[in-house]
């Protein structure tokens, strides 16, 4: 059975918990240092983490080392994803990361790269904007990233990012095609954090039995 220590215990913890206890999962502690976690505990749980990105720096060899396995909801860590997963692997811990766990999100990314294959060569500029809450730490979003890198792989041009810090939207993407003809718009509206809360339990519960670093959206 799952067992789950949350690290980071703000507004996303306390929405993973709430998931957590409507799927009868156990949470044994939600953290605010992690490091500080019984190693023979934490052999035995599941780490998502949902922190900040220089606690995540600090935190992922900790983690790596002692957990049965991991979710990394964190963003803003990119330019360190070789050495994390050297870590992760050389541990043999399973770790599942993401940009970002909606469901929702990770069907946008799957329809922009399907468009952005059909539209190759056909003429058309990509550009991006995200809009999130004046909480948020990183800009552009870790999702605007993923999307940029999707849709240039698929388009082979890559888009113009555009971020906005306003209020306290929980998250819109939009990605916009344009050529001399038409646009297309593709638009994901999350209304809570809630979607990234249930994605980041189902995360959780796929770590039973997998073996190496994967993406969310390899898994889905």
């Amino acid at each position: 059975m799952t067992k789950v220590i949350i690290s980071g215990y703000g507004r996303m913890g306390h929405m993973i918990e709430k998931e957590l206890q409507a799927r009868g999962i156990e949470l044994v502690e939600a953290s605010e240092n992690i490091t500080a976690t019984d190693p023979s505990v934490a052999r035995e749980c599941v780490c998502i983490d949902f922190t900040t990105p220089d606690a995540f720096r600090a935190n992922y060899p900790f983690i790596a080392r002692h957990f049965k396995a991991a979710v990394v909801g964190t963003t803003g860590w990119n330019d360190i994803l070789s050495d994390v997963r050297r870590a992760f692997e050389e541990a043999g811990t399973p770790l599942i990361y993401a940009s970002n766990f909606s469901l929702g999100v990770n069907a946008l990314f799957a329809a922009a790269a399907k468009a952005s294959a059909l539209l190759r060569g056909a003429g058309y500029t990509p550009s991006i904007e995200e809009i999130h809450h004046i909480h948020k730490l990183d800009a552009p979003s870790g999702t605007a990233i993923t999307l940029g890198a999707l849709v240039e792989n698929a388009l082979g041009a890559q888009p113009e990012i555009t971020s906005v810090r306003e209020g306290e939207v929980p998250g819109i993407h939009t990605l916009t095609l344009t050529s001399d003809c038409d646009k297309l718009t593709l638009r994901h509206e999350a209304f809570s954090r809630e979607g990234l809360a249930k994605g980041a339990v189902v995360a959780a519960l796929m770590t039973e039995g997998l073996q190496g670093v994967h993406e969310f959206s390899e898994l889905l």
